[in-house]
């Protein structure tokens, strides 16, 4: 049984039908789900096999999103002969935890979804849910509106890259439970303003500038195995970009080639190995933040080259029906702001206008289409990583405008108050890419 315990999760799908391995594993796929829905091995699973796994309440997942995607993912993986599950996999969706946007834009408009009674009536009863008054939603109880409670699995903050005053290789990470850094491995090379993303449990440096020049390499993290790997690389030369992932695909906006600011857009895919264009910005954005909420790409603020003027303008993106589409502008001018998504919002902090670098820090919400001020931050900071855990918005390094920072502070929305976290980075660093990873077992 020993060498069992050995396998990696995709072996554990390949023998999913041998009850032992189900008794004993379960929790690994549970907490590994956002991964396990990613690979052949579970589009080749059985209805029951899926259906066992999505109902479980210990999952693992950011958003109720992983979960649709991945029942669409399967259920088109042999359309013909699987739509006639849809009503029983939708059972298992806890549509009425997905955001009202989402929702409209992305579940109404499956065609698979359209195609079932059963699965319009799933949709009528999360929409019916969106309706009532928060303090009445208690009263509509059922399977589907119940959070899901996965294990409080230990995080680590990555911290890759960056600007110390020169580009550098050095990758360290914070253990949250143990509150301290320790260095891994490092980068291939050197890489700062790069996009960074947790996909697939990888970490992905996506482009940036080596000291030298801006490129178009991606290296991947392995965090298990403590290794850098190359994977394909992007269309084109990008630093100061944004990359978040988006509905499986790992997207990377604007950023700044060398000469002009881009408003260009790609994504990536991680099963096919390739990047390919998608629908540009309105306008040109380096020096960009980006983030997802309810299915959809923002992008914040940033430069755009030809005003010579920081932006207060934000776009989002629709994946569905390949648009960009402006919403409300922020209350400022921010460029280099650190963006992060915490409980469905939206939070654009620091950066710069002109000379000018901020300590204020504002939060947007999709459901009202509006900005508002929350707490200063306590440093000035541009060009900082932002990251959200434990219901805690974290901002790591950056400069103030004469210096990089090695401090770190994070945001509480219940208390709307900054804290400096006791334990500093071993080199201050701006630039940096950051993004939180399950620690590994």
């Amino acid at each position: 049984m020993s060498q069992l315990w050995q396998k990696t999760w995709k072996s554990l799908l390949i023998e999913w039908y041998w009850p032992p391995v189900v008794l004993i594993f379960m929790p690994c796929l549970q907490q590994h789900f956002a991964d396990v829905v990613l690979s052949e091995e579970f589009l080749n699973l059985g209805i029951e096999q899926v259906c066992s796994l999505i109902s479980s309440d210990k999952l693992t997942i950011s958003s109720e999103e992983k979960v649709f995607e991945a029942v669409i993912a399967w259920v088109n993986h042999d359309k013909d002969v699987r739509q006639e599950f849809m009503a029983r996999l939708m059972e298992h969706v806890r549509l009425p935890l997905l955001p009202r946007e989402y929702l409209v834009q992305r579940v109404e408009e499956e065609a698979l979804v359209k195609n079932s009674s059963a699965c319009k009536d799933y949709l009528i009863e999360a929409m019916k849910y969106h309706l009532l008054p928060t303090e009445q939603r208690i009263l509509m109880k059922s399977v589907r509106t119940r959070l899901r409670t996965p294990m409080n699995l230990p995080k680590l903050m990555v911290v890759v890259g960056g600007q110390a005053p020169k580009a550098i290789r050095s990758v360290e990470c914070y253990d949250f439970k143990e509150e301290r850094w320790h260095q891994v491995a490092e980068l291939p090379s050197r890489r700062c303003r790069a996009g960074m993303v947790y996909m697939a449990g990888l970490v992905f440096a996506v482009g940036g500038f080596n000291g030298s020049l801006r490129v178009r390499t991606v290296d991947s993290y392995d965090p298990v195995k403590d290794q850098w790997t190359s994977v394909a690389n992007m269309r084109d030369r990008r630093s100061t970009l944004g990359a978040a992932v988006l509905n499986g695909l790992l997207y990377a906006v604007g950023g700044f080639d060398g000469s002009t600011g881009l408003s260009s857009v790609e994504a990536y895919n991680i099963k096919s190995n390739e990047w390919f264009h998608v629908a540009p910005m309105n306008t040109r954005r380096s020096s960009v933040g980006v983030g997802v909420v309810g299915g959809l790409l923002y992008a914040v603020g940033g430069y755009d080259g030809a005003s010579r003027q920081c932006l207060s303008t934000v776009e989002c993106y629709n994946a569905t029906t390949n648009e960009w589409t402006y919403i409300a502008e922020m209350s400022t001018r921010r460029s280099g702001a650190g963006v992060g998504v915490l409980n469905n919002l939206l939070y654009a902090v620091g950066g710069h206008d002109g000379p000018l670098v901020r300590k204020s820090v504002e939060v947007y919400d999709p459901t009202t289409n509006a900005w508002r001020q929350v707490a200063d931050m306590n440093m000035c900071r541009r060009n900082a990583g932002v990251c959200a855990v434990n219901g805690l918005l974290y901002v790591v390094g950056g400069d103030d405008g004469s210096c990089n920072l090695a401090s770190v502070e994070y945001y509480n929305p219940t208390t709307d108050k900054w804290t400096v976290v006791s334990s500093c980075m071993s080199t201050g660093r701006s630039y940096a890419g950051v993004t939180v990873i399950d620690k590994p077992l």
